[in-house]
């Protein structure tokens, strides 16, 4: 078995790099000749199908990882390549292959995850889609057809997929023609920490988890996806804190050395000219060209100029055009914004002061205030630049998005794992012990079939190197030991009842040798009871009371229903006529001597069920159907069942059996007469199974007649 596995765990890694060789070959070429199609899931769709789930996101996520080498999109498909690997798994998993047209429907699908979905990924991402082509004819449709040009890149895109898709997965099932059912099954079985179970088995198991609840596993599925899903979040929400503080930070680094570096371009000496005359100064348009120079290589800053500090307000001397805003001309002053009025005094000092962030008419913005310094060092103007939070905030969204969609199929694949992990190193071999430790424990009054479930517990195989494996070689121990006692007990136990009936025999004995003209009555009896149990067995009549320790209950006391003729005098017991009134009352009371008897040992031999069995055929065979019997008069159910089989027996050996008194009475006449009381002596159905068992007691009677 440990080389079948190592050989599964092989296969299994030479199909996931051949998966993922396969994906990245076809995909780098598709992308080279620039097809709007990918061919980049033909590996993921056979892995998944030959492998598994987990196989097959592994091959997703790895491929566009790769692919991203080439083509910086590609990680953020991973999560529909996932998704097309789990689609297939429960396919094949689930035998959905058998019907035909599946092969369309998971086309289909496969279509619209990576179509659909993927079409609104590029949306999300570029705003467009990705192939000028895919563009080209969804505008060609929306123009000539209606419908909105989104809605035509969503059809046209699942369209060119259903396509791409289909070749897919022709491919690999064509492939998968070819090789022989028995071997995937094996390559598929690679988790396995102990035996495989078989179909049937994990049916068993699923059914009892699910009757129980399924707890463990909705537990653990819990735990993985809250694990899972708040190591994503934490992750990206730090991630997607640090890229917006860095950017923020590097847009507000632009924002100083755009200010630093204008401040050096400004000759101090005209700032009263450039205020008065802008333009028309002779250096003015040379240092403003300067100006839009060095806004354009710091990535960020949109507005860039140079103001006095007045008490009035900004004068700007100068101020460069945006593509939505025209600049203010040289020399106007404007208010100060409310965000500002705390820096003022250190503006006024001629300080350099720290980024100000505002949100006023210019948007929402962070500005840097340099200061411009004349040859003595003096504070005459500031340089400023400013950073439109827009860039940063829209950049931040972009980020979002693509962090949500690369950690998305990462989140997918470890929670797979973590699925694997506890399904087969978990679920599966705890599920499997207790299946086991319960048919062990049902079986417990059959010594081979709680041998049996030892060697099922053994075969189980379980070898996942931890506590569970530890927990599985006690439960071995355990059962087998468990087994070896029952059988000790069963022996003693076996020894025990054969010296119990020996005592029943003897002790009925000392009764019939006290009488002498019972002949082979306590034998007759016994057969005939056991006729009549078997009867009511084979109808169903009485099937809640006739169960098989009852059977053998009574089986075993029967001997001993006329216990009680021990206290009854020999003078009345053996006489050789009939009884007076007076013996007949005498000879009655064996019923009550018979239940004290029993009672006096049930009492001294507790737990012993069969001998109150004993004691109801002892006190209560003599009670009649109608009510009419004693000691007690019981009618009916009332009368125990034991006691209602017993008087059909004790009658009819009664009636044929050779008395001194009298002769045997025939079989048939004896029959008609049991049959004639059916109702009013005795319990109807303990009648007809009797008389349907004509054959049995004739053998029986015949037996002890010879």
């Amino acid at each position: 078995m440990k080389k079948k596995v190592e050989r599964s765990v092989i296969l299994n890694y030479v199909a996931i790099f051949g998966g993922v060789f396969l994906n990245f070959a076809l995909s780098f070429l598709s992308y080279k000749v620039e097809l709007p199609m990918y061919f980049d899931s033909i590996g993921t769709i056979g892995v998944a199908a030959v492998c598994g789930m987990l196989p097959g996101f592994l091959v997703a996520v790895f491929t566009n990882l790769i692919c991203s080498l080439y083509n910086p999109f590609a990680i953020y498909y991973a999560i529909l390549s996932v998704l097309m690997a789990g689609v297939t798994a429960v396919f094949v998993h689930r035998k959905y292959f058998k019907k035909k047209y599946m092969y369309l429907v998971f086309i289909l699908i496969l279509a619209l995850i990576s179509g659909g979905l993927g079409a609104i990924i590029q949306f999300l991402l570029l705003g467009q889609p990705q192939y000028v082509e895919v563009s080209h004819l969804s505008e060609y449709m929306a123009t000539h057809f209606g419908l909105n040009f989104y809605v035509w890149f969503f059809l046209v895109n699942t369209c060119l997929n259903i396509v791409d898709k289909g070749i897919a997965v022709w491919i690999v099932f064509l492939v998968l023609k070819f090789i022989p059912e028995k071997n995937l099954d094996g390559i598929w079985d690679i988790g396995w920490q102990q035996r495989p179970l078989t179909p049937v088995e994990l049916k068993r198991i699923k059914l009892s988890s699910k009757k129980n609840g399924g707890k463990l596993q909705k537990r653990v599925s819990r735990m993985l996806v809250i694990a899972a899903f708040t190591m994503t979040i934490i992750m990206g929400v730090i991630s997607m804190h640090l890229f917006y503080t860095n950017a923020k930070e590097r847009y507000i680094a632009n924002a100083t050395g755009a200010a630093k570096m204008a401040s050096n371009v400004i000759n101090t000496d005209r700032l009263d000219a450039y205020a008065k005359k802008g333009h028309e100064v002779g250096d003015y348009i040379e240092i403003e060209n300067a100006l839009y120079d060095i806004r354009s290589n710091f990535e960020g800053v949109e507005y860039l100029y140079v103001v006095r500090i007045r008490e009035d307000g900004c004068q700007f001397i100068f101020d460069l055009a945006t593509d939505t805003e025209e600049p203010y001309a040289p020399g106007e002053i404007v208010p100060f914004e409310e965000a500002f009025e705390e820096y003022l005094p250190a503006l006024f000092a001629g300080e350099e002061i720290a980024p100000i962030e505002s949100n006023e008419k210019s948007g929402w913005v962070v500005t840097k205030y340099y200061p411009v310094k004349d040859y003595s060092g003096n504070t005459v103007c500031y340089a400023c630049a400013d950073v439109k939070m827009d860039y940063v905030s829209d950049y931040f969204k972009g980020y979002v998005i693509k962090v949500v969609l690369i950690f998305s199929g990462f989140f997918l694949l470890i929670l797979a794992y973590g699925m694997w992990l506890s399904r087969y190193f978990l679920v599966y071999p705890i599920n499997s012990m207790a299946a086991c430790t319960n048919d062990f424990m049902s079986d417990d009054d059959n010594q081979t079939a709680l041998e049996e479930n030892v060697r099922k517990i053994k075969a189980l195989d379980i070898h996942t190197g931890d506590e569970i494996e530890n927990l599985y070689r006690t439960l071995c121990t355990m059962t087998e030991s468990t087994s070896e006692k029952m059988k000790d007990v069963r022996q003693q136990a076996k020894a025990i009842n054969q010296m119990q009936t020996g005592l029943i025999i003897t002790m009925a004995d000392l009764v019939e040798n006290r009488d002498s003209d019972t002949g082979y009555h306590i034998q007759k009896t016994a057969d005939y009871v056991k006729i009549i149990l078997a009867g009511l067995k084979k109808k169903g009549y009485y099937s809640k009371k006739l169960t098989p320790k009852f059977i053998a209950d009574v089986e075993m006391s029967a001997p001993l229903h006329d216990i009680g003729k021990i206290n009854i005098p020999d003078a009345v017991l053996n006489k050789p006529g009939k009884l007076t009134d007076e013996e007949y009352e005498i000879m009655k009371t064996h019923t009550t001597a018979g239940k004290a008897i029993m009672e006096k040992a049930i009492s001294t031999v507790k737990g012993e069920s069969y001998l109150k069995e004993a004691r109801n055929m002892a006190a209560y065979h003599h009670e009649k159907w109608d009510g009419s019997g004693y000691p007690e008069g019981l009618k009916g159910e009332v009368i125990p069942l034991s006691a209602r089989i017993m008087a059909v027996a004790d009658v009819f050996d009664a009636l044929t059996a050779r008395r001194v008194y009298k002769d045997p009475m025939p079989f048939e006449k004896a029959m008609d007469i049991i049959v004639k009381d059916s109702g009013t002596h005795f319990d109807p159905k303990c009648v007809e199974v009797f008389v349907d068992a004509e054959k049995e007691v004739r053998r029986v009677l015949k037996k002890y007649q010879e």
